[in-house]
């Protein structure tokens, strides 16, 4: 209906515009400052970080209620790629880099956040356009391609960012938790962290593989010319 695309390109456009501002900001910063802004980087855009990717679990909640018409492959298999996608940077960003100061001004995030940035300007920008029904080849071309390249170099400095901050969890014992009497065991948080990464490339070879499903479906020659027609 038009209310729930009306709400769907609102949410595009707030969306766009936090991670316009976040990448922006960076550039800006970079250019003025040089290296030294890159460890200022989570201080300075932290913050609307965090509201952004927040704000982006309601991605999850459009699929499953079908109100985003826009997905070509299932609703189910979209839902969990997207549920994965999103859990990722949550766990990545809230857990991991926000939980440690030490891991915040590390040059890891700054690269983090740039790849995340990059892909998720070029999404919502697509998205606001494919709402009013505009669609330039080479913008979605650019969309449904680029993600297929920076998804692995994000996952990748996911990676990194994790065992850079294992050491810190390790000598703080951040959600490190001793069970009471009767239990016999305790959560050692470095160990999940660990079981995570292995999850986290393993997770990988399903995402690419559903990117290259989704770029076929957007970008076959059928769907092209009916684009340009």
């Amino acid at each position: 209906s038009f209310t729930m695309n009306m709400y769907l390109f609102v949410y595009d456009l707030i969306q766009f515009c936090g991670h316009s501002w976040i990448f922006t900001n960076m550039i800006i910063r970079f250019m003025t400052f040089g290296k030294d802004s890159l460890a200022d980087t989570f201080h300075s855009i932290g913050l609307v970080m965090r509201l952004c990717q927040l704000l982006s679990v309601l991605e999850i909640l459009h699929i499953l209620i079908g109100i985003d018409k826009s997905r070509l492959l299932p609703r189910f298999l979209q839902a969990i790629v997207f549920s994965f996608q999103i859990t990722e940077r949550i766990i990545v960003l809230f857990v991991v880099i926000n939980s440690q100061e030490e891991v915040q001004g590390k040059y890891i995030v700054c690269v983090l956040f740039f790849l995340w940035n990059l892909l998720d300007v070029i999404r919502y920008t697509y998205n606001m356009l494919a709402r009013m029904g505009i669609f330039y080849l080479p913008l979605t071309w650019l969309n449904f391609s680029l993600c297929i390249l920076l998804y692995p170099l994000s996952v990748l400095a996911k990676g990194f960012a994790i065992c850079v901050s294992l050491p810190y969890f390790e000598s703080f014992g951040t959600y490190s938790i001793k069970l009471p009497f009767p239990f016999t065991f305790s959560i050692y948080f470095p160990y999940v962290l660990k079981i995570y990464l292995l999850v986290l490339f393993a997770g990988m070879c399903f995402i690419i593989r559903n990117l290259f499903s989704e770029r076929m479906a957007h970008l076959g020659t059928g769907n092209i010319k009916n684009k340009r027609s």
